[in-house]
């Protein structure tokens, strides 16, 4: 059994070997073209002996085996075309295009061939069944017809006037046989005769001419003796009509039938059996024309195979040794581009063009490895040197941008990210200037003028309100080429605010000081003025009564204003101990109702106290600033509005937020104030800074007083306009369970306030 594997895989090592052998595909086509170019002089060949024709077809057997043979071999060799292509195998592409331009190649010089055989086949036919030549054939039958007719016509005529002589003489001649024998054979003489003789119908001799050159009288046929018996003259043609003859009845005698017989040329019956012949086989190959028109194309298609298959072959194994070198390029090449630059093409000896490329490629890929190297190192260096400034960068607070000289994001830090409130490590590749709008202006500036650094504060809405940046942009420059730009930025908005606070505060206290000193003895002197004089004054008494009470009225107004900013210069800090703020939220409540009966104020409280670590009394005050903001705005819908005057509605109610412990014990509680009334302006968050009002006697200090106590209780104040209709003011404050947890939760957000 191990005998017979060996033996197998050697027969298909060497099927191998042979089906993509460079001689072997020379000498299998040689053969083929040798075996059709044989085959097509061999039935050219006119001689038609059988020698020949064993020939033919001992060449067309050779040729339908070369046939099959190669057959076998194309489609071997196709068939690993195929699987090559189907595993991607370096090269197969080129291959298979260089088979298919060796095959077109080869087919259509083969095509024509066949075509033109067959159309110069056809129009050969055409000529040899003409109608000239089926006319000079039918004619030359219609003379040699008319010819033996003229001799039929003839010997009747002889017959006819041989009988009448004998007939007119019976009597004589039956008694004298030999004068009987003697008129036959001058007659026979004068007629030129070649036999006469009077038999009767049992074939019995009754006289015959003296030169007869009939050996013997044939048995008469019987049609020619009904023939003659009928009184008619009866002709016998021979089988080679080489002779003629003629029976008549003689009716002076009793049963006695004259037969005369001339002979024909020999040359002219050896004309007219040519003539004969030759027509009967111009009929039968005219009735098998279409089968020999079909069996010579089919002997030119099988020629032509040979010979496409024979060049197809060759084509297969040149392109095969044609494409192997690029193949082996190919395979270096992507070996190459997958970072092995180790790799070499084997150019062996070859001194020819693909040597010369072989040669290129290796020299370009040492050069590579040399160069890879060299960047590698050169790289390492570089990334050390990113990692630094990365980690440089990452301990800043500002936030950096680096920018390539297109202005694209290149290399921001994370405060970067945190500062602009998105992720700007995603934005790396594209243009700032698309990221941050705002900034393009003073990237336009820095543009132009890349030897300066630029600053300027821009102002980016976010989902956390707006917030304020001061930019600095400096350009980088190389051999006075601009290669990049560094831009820096700080979020200023809280600077701003507490400068701003800062700067009212001040205000606010020297208004208060300026204008509070007057205010009370102007009250007082007006006071006055309507209790001593009010019953004094006759002329026009309402006038002096109505002036007084408006100065009464607006230094009461007046004195609030004052008082307001004096607390907001002098807030005082919070007295932050456990207050239940579900009481603190009713209290707030209830004189809201008082004041404002005609609005409907809804509460969603729970029934058990919920005790929070803050200052009561300032939870009530930004309360109450915010249910009096609420009930302003529906009361001026409602009187803008008549639709809406029993409809108008605050409602209050506490969310919690659990984030800090799993067991829920402490957290943000949020004070949720909903109202249908007209709503905040877009920039809504600017109404927190101070003296910022959409009210025409508003002071603008009132939110800015909220925020600063929510601030101080560590929490915030969110404001935004509620869908449908109105505003939605929420306050979130930390709060704890129990007052040791919320003392030390309160520490943790100061703690975590203080370090952002």
């Amino acid at each position: 059994m191990s005998k017979v594997r060996v033996n197998k895989k050697r027969l298909l090592s060497l099927a191998r070997k042979g089906f993509s052998s460079r001689k072997a595909a020379y000498g299998l086509a040689i053969a083929a073209f040798l075996s059709g170019v044989a085959t097509v002089i061999s039935i050219t060949d006119r001689s038609g002996s059988s020698y020949e024709i064993d020939t033919v077809l001992s060449l067309l057997y050779i040729d339908g085996i070369l046939l099959l043979l190669l057959a076998v071999v194309v489609i071997w060799q196709l068939m690993r075309l195929w699987a090559e292509r189907r595993r991607g195998a370096a090269g197969s592409g080129l291959h298979a295009r260089l088979i298919v331009l060796f095959s077109l190649v080869a087919v259509t010089p083969s095509i024509l061939v066949v075509v033109f055989s067959a159309l110069f086949l056809n129009f050969g036919m055409q000529s040899w069944f003409s109608e000239r030549v089926r006319t000079a054939l039918n004619e030359s039958m219609v003379v040699a017809k008319a010819y033996l007719h003229s001799h039929r016509n003839i010997i009747q005529t002889d017959a006819f006037s041989l009988a009448n002589d004998l007939n007119l003489n019976a009597g004589q001649l039956m008694r004298n046989r030999n004068l009987f024998n003697d008129i036959l054979s001058s007659q026979s003489a004068l007629h030129s005769l070649s036999e006469a003789v009077v038999l009767d119908s049992a074939g019995n001799v009754l006289a015959r001419a003296r030169f007869s050159l009939m050996p013997e009288i044939e048995t008469l046929p019987i049609d020619a003796l009904d023939t003659a018996n009928e009184g008619k003259i009866a002709v016998i043609d021979s089988e080679n009509e080489e002779r003629m003859r003629a029976l008549i009845r003689l009716n002076r005698f009793v049963d006695a039938y004259l037969l005369v017989e001339r002979l024909v040329d020999s040359r002219v019956s050896g004309y007219i059996e040519r003539i004969n012949s030759a027509v009967r086989s111009y009929k039968k190959m005219e009735s098998e024309r279409s089968g020999i028109q079909v069996s010579f194309i089919i002997i030119f298609v099988m020629v032509a195979l040979l010979l496409v298959l024979a060049a197809s072959w060759v084509g297969l194994v040149v392109a095969r040794h044609l494409a192997r070198p690029i193949s082996q390029l190919i395979t270096a090449a992507e070996e190459v581009s997958g970072g092995n630059l180790d790799y070499r093409v084997d150019v062996g000896i070859a001194n020819d063009e693909i040597g010369t490329l072989g040669h290129a490629f290796n020299n370009m890929t040492s050069q590579l490895e040399a160069q890879q190297i060299g960047l590698l190192e050169a790289n390492r260096k570089l990334d050390e040197r990113r990692r630094f400034t990365e980690t440089v960068l990452a301990g800043v607070s500002a936030g950096v941008i680096g920018l390539d000289a297109r202005c694209n994001v290149h290399l921001p830090n994370r405060s970067a990210s945190e500062l602009l409130g998105l992720n700007i490590a995603d934005f790396v590749g594209k243009p700032l200037a698309e990221v941050i709008p705002e900034m393009k202006e003073l990237l336009v500036s820095a543009i132009e003028i890349p030897q300066r650094t630029h600053q300027g504060e821009i102002r980016l809405l976010r989902q956390n309100g707006i917030r304020t940046l001061l930019v600095r942009i400096t350009g980088e420059t190389l051999k006075r080429e601009t290669i990049g730009y560094v831009l820096t930025f700080d979020d200023i908005t809280d600077l701003l605010l507490a400068q701003r606070k800062a700067a009212w505060g001040d205000v606010a206290r020297r208004i208060a000081h300026e204008i509070k000193n007057p205010l009370t003895p102007i009250q007082l002197s007006a006071e006055r003025l309507l209790r001593k004089y009010a019953e004094k004054i006759e002329d026009d008494p309402d006038i002096f009564i109505t002036c007084t009470e408006t100065i009464v009225r607006q230094v009461e107004d007046i004195g609030r204003m004052v008082d307001e900013f004096s607390d907001f210069a002098r807030m005082p800090q919070p007295d932050m101990k456990l207050n239940d703020i579900i009481e603190v939220c009713r209290e707030v409540i209830f004189f809201e109702r008082t004041r404002n009966p005609r609005i409907r104020i809804e509460e969603e409280l729970p029934e058990t106290a919920v005790m929070v670590n803050c200052d009561g009394n300032q939870i009530a005050r930004a309360l109450t600033n915010i249910l009096k903001n609420a009930a302003e705005s529906v009361s001026t819908k409602m009187a803008l509005e008549p639709s809406i005057k029993e409809s108008g509605f605050i409602s209050i109610k506490l969310e919690y937020q659990h984030f800090t412990n799993p067991a829920k014990e402490s957290g943000y509680l949020k004070i949720v104030v909903i109202d249908n009334g007209k709503g905040l302006p877009e920039d809504c968050e600017r109404l927190t800074e101070p003296y910022v009002t959409t009210r025409e006697k508003g002071t603008g200090l009132g939110l800015a007083i909220v925020r600063k106590i929510m601030e101080d209780h560590y929490g915030n104040v969110h404001l935004e306009n509620r869908q449908g209709g109105g505003a939605k003011v929420t306050l979130s404050l930390p709060f704890a369970r129990d007052l040791p947890k919320a003392q030390k939760f309160n520490e943790q957000v100061m703690t975590s306030e203080r370090a952002q």
